[in-house]
């Protein structure tokens, strides 16, 4: 369950170290850049300035506008949720393998999705956006409460992953169950469970924004803790460290992202699980750089894999979800063949 190594990796020289931001600040800037100019019709820098602020209703005016600002504002938002939650999971649980769904919070958001479409008939993600929030909030809430009561002191890394998986498997049996029995059901959440930053407006943004901000302050707020716990809990403690407190602060970042991120867009596999391990190449044990790192890499991968998915399947387009699945498992296998994703 923990990691297979505790050798922490060795950073970046500083002068190196300093081109990292400016660098992944580019990337993040050319993604935006591609997903509000590629897809089933191309529409130039000209075309995209002109529709951002003096529009006039033309067919560039309402691609840019109506369907692709919204996509690529809703990917800033998602990738750095999910990136971010990861990083944090994976350093709660020492767990190399571990994303945000390893803590229930992904299950809990289907769930309650489901529930939304069988109970009240939903059929939208303007809907069942607040549901798939809410479930994700009580999930994660079980999660902790059910680690707390497993361990001395506080959850632990093993009884949070434990907790984790069995919640996680409850939902996953109660989900199954309920979208067998209705087709409605199963019809609309398999859609969202793909994964997808396509249909949606600028309001879904909108009503996710204060939940990822609220969640990535509280994730910075607890850099610092998980840099002692890190070193294991005793030394955590004789350091001076709160550690109920930092893993509590630290779970609560971790649903607030994930289910934000997950209730807008569904469940968008490998973005928290590869992106720590692609930061932490970066940022070594440092975990404010680990989480800073985190957040831009995962804003640009979401959003480049949103545009791969518009250009490969022309005139049609790849759901990002299947674009991430399709891309993340062989590129992880990698990783573990080279040894790079065992070590925390």
């Amino acid at each position: 369950m923990t990691a297979a190594a505790g050798t922490a990796r060795t950073p970046l020289p500083r002068a190196r170290r300093r081109l990292v931001v400016p660098g992944l600040l580019l990337a993040v800037l050319a993604a935006v850049l591609l997903s509000v100019t590629v897809g089933a019709k191309p529409v130039s820098p000209g075309d995209v300035w002109h529709a951002l602020w003096s529009p006039d209703g033309g067919e560039s005016d309402i691609i840019v506008r109506g369907l692709r600002v919204p996509r690529t504002l809703l990917g800033l938002l998602a990738g750095p949720a999910l990136g971010v939650a990861g990083a944090l999971a994976q350093g709660h649980t020492r767990n190399p393998l571990a994303d945000p769904g390893l803590l229930g919070v992904t299950q809990g958001a289907a769930f309650a999705t489901v529930l939304s479409i069988v109970l009240f008939r939903l059929d939208g993600v303007y809907g069942y956006i607040w549901f798939g929030l809410a479930g994700a909030l009580i999930a994660g809430g079980a999660v902790f409460a059910i680690g707390l009561a497993g361990g001395r002191g506080g959850p632990t890394p093993v009884t949070l992953a434990l907790a984790g998986t069995a919640v996680s498997a409850l939902l996953y049996a109660l989900t199954s169950t309920v979208v067998l029995l209705d087709q409605q059901a199963m019809d609309v959440f398999r859609f969202w469970q793909i994964g997808s930053i396509a249909g949606r407006d600028a309001a879904i943004a909108g009503q996710v924004l204060p939940f990822v901000a609220a969640g990535l302050i509280l994730a910075f707020a607890n850099a610092r803790g998980l840099d002692a716990l890190a070193l294991g809990d005793d030394v955590a403690r004789g350091l001076g460290r709160r550690v109920p407190l930092t893993r509590t602060v630290g779970l609560a970042s971790i649903t607030l992202l994930t289910g934000a991120a997950v209730a807008a867009c569904g469940a968008l596999a490998f973005v928290g699980l590869i992106v720590p391990h692609l930061a932490r190449a970066l940022a070594g044990a440092d975990h404010r750089r680990l989480l800073l790192y985190s957040a831009l890499t995962g804003a640009a991968l979401l959003l480049l894999a949103d545009v791969l998915g518009r250009v490969v399947a022309r005139p049609g387009e790849l759901e990002v979800g299947v674009v991430l699945a399709l891309l993340g498992a062989p590129f992880f296998v990698v990783l573990i063949r080279r040894g790079r994703a065992v070590r925390l």
